[in-house]
């Protein structure tokens, strides 16, 4: 059995920890409360606006929509969306083997890059041969005036996350890619957090094919002025939606992971405080087994 002052030390350590752990998940809870009415306002919106993004797409040809062509999905481009900041439980992890997982099993025999957008996705895959530098110009994703994609989280608004999408949809226009993949975690509630991957390019038409089929469309003002306006802007809320997702569910995952940590570090006080009760006592009877012993050699 430890020595007082060392099951003392650890009683002091575990409770400074839990004082950390407890203020974090508080941080975390009012930080979430935020987040989460960001991402239940905006998913609506921007469901229904990819819904009428995929009817639309389905009545256009292809030589219409540049967004919907068809390729052969030679060049995958794949969007990890992680956090800045760890101590979320599994919430960087398992986007990361997701990606791994597209990386090795789905797309195994096609030519595959990662943009990583978060500090812990840029660390698993910028010394790999798939990361790429997080950057763009008007050429596409490939110069180095894009905006910091690590520190995207500190001023997360439409505007700035446009920029990004325009990017992505000047490079699928440029053929640099063929398809791009959106990797991140989908907000359900503080506990549970569903990783997806989501494609962004190229657009995919409606799946309900037997009836969008049937629909005569009247385009107003224009197929062109849809095709120029619409379509992008479908496609940048779609962007903005993935990473309010992933905000909302670092938040989640964070205040669950520190809710069980102070739990964790309450049970480890108890039992250090029994185990430091228990020593005292031993030591206590000890003493006094020597002052008895002591006192009863000088009687005799």
């Amino acid at each position: 059995m430890a020595n007082l002052k060392e099951v003392r030390n650890r009683i002091v350590s575990v409770g400074s920890t839990m004082q950390i752990t407890s203020a974090m998940k508080m941080v975390s809870a009012a930080k979430l409360k935020r987040a989460q009415d960001a991402i239940t306002q905006m998913r609506p919106y921007a469901n229904k606006l990819q819904e009428i993004l995929q009817n639309v797409s389905s009545s256009l040809d292809s030589s219409e929509n540049a967004f919907a062509r068809n390729s052969s999905s030679k060049n995958v481009l794949i969007i990890c969306i992680s956090s800045n900041r760890g101590l979320a439980g599994g919430f960087n992890s398992n986007v990361i083997k997701k990606t791994w997982s597209l990386i090795k099993n789905d797309y195994a025999s096609n030519n595959v890059s990662v943009v990583s957008i978060g500090k812990k996705a840029n660390d698993a895959f910028k010394r790999t041969e798939y990361g790429m530098h997080g950057v763009h110009s008007d050429k596409g994703i490939h110069s180095d005036d894009m905006p910091d994609l690590i520190g995207i989280f500190d001023n997360l608004s439409y505007d700035n996350v446009s920029h990004i999408a325009e990017r992505l949809m000047l490079s699928f226009l440029n053929k640099e890619f063929d398809k791009v993949v959106l990797v991140y975690n989908q907000f359900k509630n503080a506990a549970i957090q569903i990783v997806q991957d989501e494609q962004f390019l190229p657009v995919v038409p409606s799946q309900l094919e037997g009836k969008t089929s049937s629909v005569d469309y009247a385009f107003e003002p224009s197929k062109e002025f849809i095709i120029g306006d619409l379509i992008p802007r479908s496609l940048k809320t779609q962007f903005y939606k993935a990473l309010l997702d992933s905000v909302a569910s670092e938040h989640g995952a964070r205040m669950t992971a520190m809710h069980k940590a102070t739990d964790n570090a309450k049970d480890m006080l108890r039992d250090l405080k029994i185990s430091y009760n228990k020593a005292r006592q031993t030591a206590i009877t000890t003493e006094i087994l020597e002052i008895v012993a002591g006192a009863e050699a000088l009687n005799g």
